[in-house]
């Protein structure tokens, strides 16, 4: 008999989880309170990194089902996210997103569904980074300076040297680390 798990990730200690098992309660999934797997971690962890999800793994077989809330509580990251469904896929676990209408994510059409994340999520990556090429560009032709600010000037180092200052007396008086002096001492 196929027995059905909730993977419920948050990714602070001040988040609660007890939605998700609401959620998929409501959607008509019995889940036993010793199938729910609760995991604080950022979802920028892949989930092979993840400390409960490969518990989770050790105790799932085939014909099982596993139900997430949304498909950002396996991963944001639509390559880890593809790699982990195929892995349970070839594991006979079935993926349901509630979020989805609680697609099968391993049947046909979750997989289409899951190709037609995957490439809005594409897309919206190459518009942020042309966005952010050309904010930079514009940035630069406008003759601003790009980076972190300078903490000192070599000119004000080089003064300090003239007068005879030491480099350990130029770091307290400009407040700046002793390797920022020496960087600057012999510009």
């Amino acid at each position: 008999m196929a027995r059905t798990f909730l993977y419920a990730r948050v990714s602070t200690p001040d988040q609660k989880t007890e939605n998700q098992l609401i959620e998929a309660q409501a959607a008509g999934f019995g889940i036993e309170p010793h199938r729910v797997i609760e995991e604080t971690v950022s979802g920028s962890t892949s989930a092979s990194q993840r400390e409960g999800f490969n518990k989770l793994l050790e105790r799932m077989e085939s014909g099982d089902r596993l139900i997430v809330s949304k498909l950002d509580r396996l991963g944001r990251d639509m390559i880890d996210l593809v790699q982990t469904v195929k892995r349970l896929e070839d594991m006979g676990v079935r993926v349901h997103c509630l979020a989805l209408g609680g697609t099968d994510l391993t049947s046909a059409a979750g997989k289409m569904t899951m190709g037609v994340l995957a490439t809005v999520a594409q897309f919206e990556r190459d518009q942020l980074i042309e966005r952010t090429n050309a904010g930079l560009q514009r940035a630069k032709k406008e003759g601003k300076r790009l980076g972190r600010p300078p903490v000192t000037s070599s000119g004000n180092v080089q003064a300090l040297k003239q007068q005879g200052v030491s480099q350990s007396k130029a770091a307290a008086e400009l407040e700046v680390s002793i390797s920022t002096i020496k960087r600057l001492w012999n510009v």
